[in-house]
């Protein structure tokens, strides 16, 4: 082979092809063949990216705030198929558009004010020393899945858009003239009559047949098909159910206290200040007027520096030594100058609080709980050890539990939403548990997995009943209710439309009630704010009362099972002392409402004016779902797109 490709070069035609290609990189130019990017990128806006384990950070966070809000886990499919990943991906690119907008406008916050907003997060702190502890802001970072320069430049990222935000609305206030429209529509009043029509008003319709039930039944079919349930046996293995029998070492109890002795008492805290001298006789001076009581943040002004102070810390808070070794010799209220390893300076100790040593029997019952912690812990690892070693000689899974000493329990049927067929939650429940227990087929069982808190669990699908529609006899009375109340309000809402014709042609209101058996009722003086306040009126006849003109008739329905056949009698507009009092308490709302506007509208030119790609398949393949095909449905998979619970 090799020999062929030597031969070729030296023939002519492979001359012919050296020159086709110089020519077309003289055409096409070579830059894309050695600068092509290679990127994972989600998200690009401008010079800013989103990588996929980014993009997938995001998304989880926010699956998990819906399933905190609804109360059951959310699968990636689900979320899929109710456009999550699509809200997520467009939020994501949306913010970084308007945060390459903001750089190359030159809105970029100096490394000085990055640290300074870092330098406010208690999290990031020694508790003792009350310094920066780096390991602690790195560890922070880590167990939030972040690095400190993605902090960082989000944190940078944060500043930028609050400086803009201030800048936006700087000296933003609503007109005067709005504030007055909306007050007058706030305090304005309506005068309602109304008469009621009852069910008893009109005929009863005859008993619902057969077909009739089950077309509303086919109507209905999605709220009444019951989800899919399963069966499971479940071993759990938790620190709760062995810590109570573990018995207490008091050797172990008093090495622990000896070593955490240190730890749980309260050091000595002193509030020092320090002045720093230039030398020994500025020193001196320094001394005799801080002994006299003078102020020491004046003493520091006129000798050219600035006073330090240490307001309650103990000695190790006091970065030099020397000087934190002298000020916690000296009683309280006295002054004397240290030559440190900082330098010389003068030092007052305003206040002494004495440490606190604490005892045993102070802290046995936090220790003793700390022992049972440790000891379970190590207790529930021996049984799923004895657990798997079971298994893996080939018991089942209620044999393996019996071998390892710990109960199997069954539970269920119970939904994906962790409830019972009556829809009660189901206590002892975790998202992971019900999560695996919908990885597995009928049958299937699981490896041990960890639950979080220390606690682990196996189970085994027992069960699976499939998702179907409410047996037609087990539901027909509940069919037959719905379908006569139906039926009645159809018939009422015609006879309401009736009478409400009567009206609109002239007749009054109460004539047109007399004729049906009812009586009028009225209600004065409703207005926006006193609406809610009235029991009987309904949202449905405050709606078309408040978007009727004076004279005009409308139905609705009524606070309870019935039709109304209304007028609107009057407007009155509000007292203008109260009008006045209402423009300006609605002025800093609607300011609000324009703020909003204005950082809408700075998101929406962002996005326009950078140019911003979306990768929606890799950020699927993200979060474990297969990209979309061109038709935009999963390969192999059904377009069903079921709803999430609200």
């Amino acid at each position: 082979m090799l020999t062929a490709f030597r031969a070729f070069a030296k023939s002519p035609y492979a001359a012919g092809l050296i020159v086709l290609l110089i020519a077309s990189f003289a055409v096409f130019g070579i830059r894309d063949v050695f600068k092509a990017k290679v990127t994972n990128a989600v998200v690009t806006a401008g010079d800013r990216a989103i990588t996929a384990q980014q993009f997938k950070r995001t998304f989880d966070r926010i699956k998990a705030q819906k399933e905190k809000e609804i109360g059951q886990p959310i699968t990636p499919e689900l979320a899929a198929a109710n456009g999550m990943d699509r809200q997520v991906l467009t939020g994501m690119a949306t913010s970084e558009a308007f945060a390459d907008t903001l750089t190359r406008i030159g809105v970029r916050p100096s490394a000085k004010l990055v640290l300074a907003q870092i330098s406010k997060i208690p999290d990031f702190f020694d508790q003792v020393s009350g310094r920066f502890d780096k390991k602690a802001y790195l560890t922070k970072l880590q167990q939030n899945e972040m690095t400190a320069p993605m902090f960082e430049s989000r944190l940078r990222d944060d500043i930028a858009q609050d400086q803009a935000a201030k800048g936006l609305v700087a000296g933003l206030t609503a007109p005067r003239a709005y504030g007055a429209l909306a007050g007058i529509y706030a305090t304005e009043s309506r005068d309602i009559g109304y008469f009621v029509i009852e069910p008893g008003s009109v005929a009863a319709p005859p008993p619902p047949t057969d077909a009739q039930l089950t077309q509303l039944m086919k109507e209905n079919a999605q709220r009444l098909t019951l989800p899919e349930f399963r069966v499971l046996t479940v071993v759990q293995f938790s620190p709760q159910l062995v810590a109570a029998s573990i018995p207490i070492d008091p050797a172990e109890l008093k090495k622990r206290f000896d070593f955490r002795k240190d730890t749980l008492s309260a050091p000595e805290t002193r509030t020092v200040i320090q002045v720093p001298a230039k030398d020994a006789a500025s020193a001196d001076k320094i001394a005799q007027r801080l002994t006299k009581g003078e102020d020491p943040s004046a003493v520091a002004k006129s000798v050219g520096v600035e006073t330090i102070s240490y307001a309650a810390k103990p000695q190790a808070a006091i970065p030099d030594k020397k000087l934190g070794a002298a000020a916690f010799q000296l009683p309280a209220g006295q002054v004397v100058a240290v030559k440190g390893d900082l330098g010389l300076a003068v030092i007052k100790v305003i206040s002494v609080t004495p440490g606190r040593s604490v005892t045993l029997d102070e802290v046995r019952p936090a220790l003793e709980a700390e022992i049972r912690k440790d000891a379970a812990a190590e207790k529930v690892y021996a049984l799923t050890q004895a657990y798997e070693d079971a298994q893996k000689g080939g018991a089942s899974l209620q044999a393996a539990a019996a071998k390892a000493g710990v109960p199997a329990r069954t539970i269920g049927p119970l939904s994906q939403g962790g409830r019972d067929q009556q829809g009660q939650p189901i206590p002892g429940l975790t998202q992971k548990l019900v999560q695996t227990a919908w990885s597995l087929p009928a049958g299937g069982e699981s490896e041990v997995e960890e639950a979080g808190n220390g606690e682990y669990f196996a189970l085994k699908v027992e069960k699976i009943i499939p998702s179907a529609l409410r047996p037609f006899q087990e539901i027909r009375p509940q069919l037959a209710q719905a379908w006569t109340q139906r039926e009645l309000g159809i018939r009422m809402q015609a006879r309401a439309d009736e009478l409400a014709a009567r009206v609109k042609k002239g007749e009054s209101l109460e004539a047109v009630a007399a004729s049906a058996g009812a009586k009028v009722a009225r209600v004065p003086a409703v207005s926006r704010q006193n609406a809610t306040q009235n029991p009987v009126l309904s949202q449905d006849m405050l709606g078309k009362a408040f978007t009727s003109r004076p004279g005009e008739t409308f139905t609705a329905q009524f606070s309870r099972f019935a039709f109304v056949v209304g007028k609107l009698e009057a407007i009155h507009s509000g007292d203008v002392g109260a009008l006045a009092q209402m423009s300006e308490q609605v002025r800093p709302q609607m300011t609000q409402a324009y703020f909003r506007e204005l950082g809408e509208s700075a998101y929406i030119a962002a996005r326009q004016k950078t140019k911003v790609t979306l990768d929606a398949n890799r950020a699927r393949e993200a979060i474990g779902l297969e990209p979309l095909d061109a038709k935009g449905a999963a390969p192999g998979k059904a377009a069903a797109k079921p709803g999430l619970a609200k």
